[in-house]
């Protein structure tokens, strides 16, 4: 069984995190899977965006603690090297997410622990249905967290809250995440796909340039200068100025219709 399902839809990749029995906890076929469709999703010029989900009943429960057992019983220098190897495979996956030129949804449901937050936090917007619920739960098992969540949680809630989650690992409700601004649409359980893919074929269907250069300038405004930052936005505005894309949001604003894009 493939521990990351990859399927393309309507310009759309869609990776599903399929180790369902054991609610898709993180093991180095997880992450060997993750990377290899991350990469895929990032360098198919058909993908213009890209859904993550979890199989079953939750989106991940963090990492598979039984893998985790078995490695500590190995030879130290043996361990380490294990536990290496899977931390490496973990951020060369979160930086795909983070670095492809197209949008990621993360749908997000039952458990997200642990990595799942993680993985969560790399995504540029999350859908969570109204029964999901967070931890990110490293300190509970004499871990610090990984996949990149030290770097993003004081960006998204602050230092003190992101303190808060990661020195005391409890948990708390979609409530608590909407209100942290961790997540940006909460849905009924029923309904999470249909809305993931609504939204994922909007964005899809949007000006897929402009739309990788809003990303990209995003992600960098927290680590440049505001001069840096301008300077970032001058040459990206004008490269998107200079695509058929914006003639055509032109004609469709001013024929009074909806633009067609993506024909660059």
């Amino acid at each position: 069984m493939n521990a990351v399902l990859y399927d393309v839809q309507d310009n759309i990749a869609i990776l599903t995190l399929n180790r369902p029995e054991s609610l898709n906890a993180v093991n180095p076929a997880m992450i060997d899977a993750l990377l290899a469709a991350s990469s895929r999703a990032a360098s198919d010029a058909v993908v213009r965006a890209v859904v993550v989900r979890g199989a079953g009943d939750h989106f991940m429960a963090g990492g598979d603690l039984k893998w985790f057992r078995e490695q500590t019983g190995l030879p130290a220098q043996a361990s380490r090297e294990r536990f290496e190897e899977l931390i490496e495979g973990v951020h060369a996956s979160v930086l795909n997410f983070k670095r492809m030129n197209k949008p990621v949804i993360a749908a997000v449901h039952g458990a997200v622990a642990g990595f799942g937050l993680s993985l969560m936090l790399a995504a540029d917007l999350v859908l969570a249905s109204d029964n999901a619920y967070f931890t990110l739960a490293y300190s509970n098992i004499a871990l610090s967290p990984d996949g990149g969540a030290t770097w993003s949680l004081p960006r998204q809630v602050g230092l003190k809250q992101a303190m808060e989650i990661a020195l005391l690992g409890e948990r708390f409700d979609v409530s608590r995440a909407r209100e942290l601004g961790l997540v940006n649409r909460v849905v009924p359980r029923d309904d999470l796909e249909a809305e993931t893919l609504k939204l994922a074929r909007r964005l899809a269907a949007g000006p897929s340039t402009a739309l990788a250069h809003t990303k990209a300038l995003l992600n960098q405004s927290f680590d440049n200068s505001l001069e840096a930052q301008l300077h970032a936005e001058q040459m990206s505005f004008v490269d998107c100025a200079t695509k058929p894309d914006f003639a055509e949001g032109l004609s469709g604003f001013f024929e009074k219709r909806k633009p067609v894009y993506n024909k660059n």
